[in-house]
């Protein structure tokens, strides 16, 4: 590899060079997403059949586990994000944790939303204060905080330090979540998908968990890349290649 293709991984790595490139990008993920979503909800609800003990009531699962893995997951590119934007003091990485954050925050509501709606037909309540339900909940209050730090910040570059180390220390509620089944007796009940073990659920209802879960992932690029192009264009308005 020569020096030129070596310094071609980091040709993007400014607002100036990400910008049109997050805008040739979007429409190709938005489509995939498109796509993706449409396919899962139709294996989802018309192909995968109905849950011997839960009946028809078991479908939010297509949309409850993948935006409860989502939530998850965007928040621990957020922190990563930050990280780098706190440690490298690079503006892009700042910008890219600050378009993650609403889309996070969306995920973290569908998954508690979609599981007081498959509570009460299952545990007869919308909701009880059991570890994985309360460390969600602190999940979206962790979005939330980061975004209402920030705002409530006018310097851009202190407000990202700022929301950096607030989300840094929010990380240590991921794995909390995620293994909140097993070290708590809990109400909610345990992985459905492992990477230790065969699925405890038939092969079309883990496909369409699957494309669910793909479709979310391509949206939430697709809508990180959107709104990272609207940062870009706020905090460089007064940039030269802006004007």
């Amino acid at each position: 590899m020569t020096k030129s293709e070596r310094f071609s991984w980091f040709q993007f790595s400014s607002p100036q060079t990400f910008y049109p490139l997050a805008g040739a990008l979007h429409s190709w993920f938005a489509a995939a997403a498109t796509l993706l979503c449409v396919a899962g909800l139709y294996v989802s609800f018309f192909v995968a059949p109905t849950d011997a003990q839960q009946c028809e009531a078991y479908r939010i699962i297509f949309i409850h586990v993948p935006a409860a893995w989502m939530s998850m997951f965007l928040y621990l590119v957020m922190g990563f994000w930050c990280g780098v934007g706190l440690v490298l003091n690079t503006r892009l990485s700042s910008m890219v944790a600050t378009a993650i954050a609403p889309t996070g925050a969306l995920f973290t509501f569908i998954a508690l939303w979609t599981g007081a709606l498959w509570g009460k037909p299952t545990w007869g309540t919308w909701w009880v204060w059991d570890a994985r339900l309360t460390s969600e909940l602190i999940l979206l209050f962790l979005y939330i905080g980061f975004m209402a730090l920030q705002a409530a910040i006018d310097d851009p570059r202190r407000a990202d330090k700022a929301g950096a180390v607030l989300a840094l220390v929010g990380v240590i509620n991921i794995p909390i979540i995620y293994f909140s089944v097993q070290w708590w007796s809990t109400l909610h009940q345990g992985a459905s998908v492992s990477m230790k073990s065969a699925p405890s659920m038939a092969t079309t209802m883990l496909l369409g968990m699957l494309i669910m879960a793909l479709g979310f992932w391509m949206y939430s690029i697709a809508a990180v890349l959107a709104r990272v192009r609207s940062v870009i264009l706020e905090r460089e308005r007064h940039s030269a290649w802006v004007m």
